[in-house]
């Protein structure tokens, strides 16, 4: 942390994106025992707002990805 004043700033000490990441891990393995599609799944079937074409694109080519990688 800093101190500003009398104020103290803190600031993350892991990076952004290394925290959502181990955040999705962990629920992954919690709530879906590890099932990535199921963890998938639920998101995708969660009401509210309709994917666009840009997200649907999106998903598809992270899949084509994942299959070329063995993932």
């Amino acid at each position: 942390h800093n101190r500003d004043g009398v104020r103290y700033v803190y600031e993350p000490t892991v990076p952004h994106a290394a925290a959502q990441r181990s955040a999705v891990q962990h629920l992954v393995r919690t709530f879906f025992r590890g099932s990535r599609a199921g963890a998938v799944a639920a998101l995708l079937e969660l009401p509210g707002r309709e994917l666009s074409e840009d997200d649907l694109e999106r998903l598809r080519a992270l899949v084509r990805r994942a299959r070329r990688e063995g993932r």
